[in-house]
């Protein structure tokens, strides 16, 4: 039942980015990402912040270890990033950050390949990451599915929009952001059976989890929020941000109350 719930969780995000992307149209979808950037950002600090780091130091293995896990995580991920192979793609033409023109040509162009194996690594990651967190408790892989959900469709869907601007037609488009989505579904089927051997390295996983969802959420979403703007943008951006704490703590009391 287990491996169901992680199959599921991992294939929700993948689907989810294709919908979206193949319902709307491209100025729609630019609209949608700088919304939804803001809400990751506020699911995926509240997520690794109030759930999953109070959940591992819960358990036996001391601060000490785990503090030191959560900084080699974040200089893992920063390293991974350095080296392409870690991308959070929202920057495209058209999302308010006056990209020259043909910066997604270019995007999608020399570094296209790079961008495509850099988010399959990313989502083979989190897949790991949920099937960790659901071996550990199922309460906690469904938060932490919902914190990845949320920041795999804006994610995905810059993509797509990189990819669009970048002449590729849709349905092109759109096979290479499901190619990429499944990348997860492989890390969760594989994080179940490799992971649930080793019940003591949970804590650790959870650790890791968390600087993955503290680096891109401060590193990456958070900045892109930071520019000058009109005082009503300011406060959608706000609101996004609440929302997405918001809803991380909701679905925490609902799934802990049954």
């Amino acid at each position: 039942m287990i491996l169901l719930y992680i199959v599921l969780a991992t294939l929700a995000g993948g689907v989810l980015s294709v919908v979206i992307a193949a319902s709307l149209t491209v100025g729609l979808l630019a609209r949608v990402v700088k919304s939804l950037v803001s809400l990751s950002a506020g699911v995926l600090l509240a997520t690794a912040l109030l759930n999953v780091l109070p959940e591992a130091f819960e358990s036996s293995a001391s601060p000490q270890s785990l503090f030191a896990t959560l900084l080699a995580g974040l200089m893992f991920f920063f390293l991974l990033e350095k080296a392409e192979l870690y991308r959070h793609t929202h920057h495209h033409e058209g999302d308010g950050h006056h990209h020259h023109h043909h910066f997604d040509a270019q995007q999608a162009g020399r570094g296209g390949w790079s961008v495509l194996l850099g988010d399959s690594i990313h989502n083979f990651c989190d897949g790991v990451i949920i099937a960790a967190a659901f071996l550990t408790d199922v309460h906690l892989g469904v938060v932490t599915s919902l914190a990845i959900i949320a920041h795999e469709i804006p994610q995905e869907v810059g993509d797509y929009i990189v990819l669009l601007n970048a002449g590729l037609s849709r349905g092109k488009a759109l096979l290479y952001n499901a190619l990429s989505g499944l990348s997860a579904v492989v890390g969760g089927v594989i994080g179940y059976f490799v992971v649930g051997q080793w019940e003591a390295l949970f804590p650790y996983l959870l650790v890791v989890a968390s600087s993955s969802f503290i680096y891109v959420a401060v590193a990456d979403l958070i900045p892109q929020l930071q520019q000058r703007m009109p005082w009503k943008d300011t406060a959608a951006q706000l609101a996004w941000l609440a929302a997405g704490i918001g809803i991380v703590v909701g679905v925490v009391r609902v799934v802990h109350g049954h």
